[in-house]
């Protein structure tokens, strides 16, 4: 917690910041990060059409609209990458999220970049992203994280590595996007509505 501070928090992105610098990197064959092989540009190209897909269609409940106006004032700060899948698959239903409270400062940065607060942060003992740390203003108090994805795929990949059965990585990845499209950010809004009731009881 000690590790985030006022300069983490002036010198981390906006979300359409981020957005911009995935696009300038990628149109120069780059990604964020330490890994710039081929596949993680790939990587980064798809993640980039994720977000855009998402910015258009993700919905937010009426039920949740009004849980989240009810929030009091806190900066949600995201530990990402350009590459990440589940970055671009949730990141814009975070953002869209937050634009209901103008009380709810969204900012991001990078896990490569910011080591030290990713290994404040971790899940099950790895670097996963994106983490959500969603903080008082004054960053005395963390009110709760979330991350890398929902609960429902971070057991699915457990499985996938104690037992691949016979399954490529290319088709376990697949069978989680095509999750994704299927569950509409329906199970993140839920994750992130028990994460509301925990910290505030709204």
């Amino acid at each position: 917690m000690q590790t985030i501070t006022a300069d983490t928090i002036a010198g981390a992105m906006t979300y359409q910041e981020y957005k911009d610098l995935a696009d300038r990197l990628f149109a120069q064959g780059k990604t964020t990060g330490e890994n710039q092989s081929q596949a993680y540009i790939d990587y980064t190209r798809i993640a980039i059409q994720r977000m855009r897909k998402w910015d258009k269609i993700a919905k937010v409940s009426e039920r949740m609209v009004e849980k989240v106006k009810k929030l009091p004032p806190q900066i949600w700060l995201i530990i990402t990458e350009a590459w990440c899948g589940d970055a671009g698959q949730n990141i814009p239903y975070i953002y869209k999220l937050a634009e209901f409270n103008p009380n709810i400062q969204v900012r991001l940065i990078l896990r490569d970049e910011n080591l030290d607060i990713m290994d404040a942060h971790l899940t099950n003992g790895a670097r996963s992203i994106p983490k959500l740390v969603a903080l008082s203003p004054g960053l005395q108090r963390e009110f709760f994280t979330w991350g890398p994805k929902p609960q429902y795929l971070i057991e699915k990949q457990k499985a996938f590595k104690n037992n691949p059965d016979g399954k490529s990585f290319q088709e376990y990845i697949e069978e989680v996007h095509f999750w994704y499209a299927k569950d509409k950010n329906q199970t993140l809004e839920k994750e992130m509505e028990a994460c509301f009731e925990n910290a505030f009881g709204i």
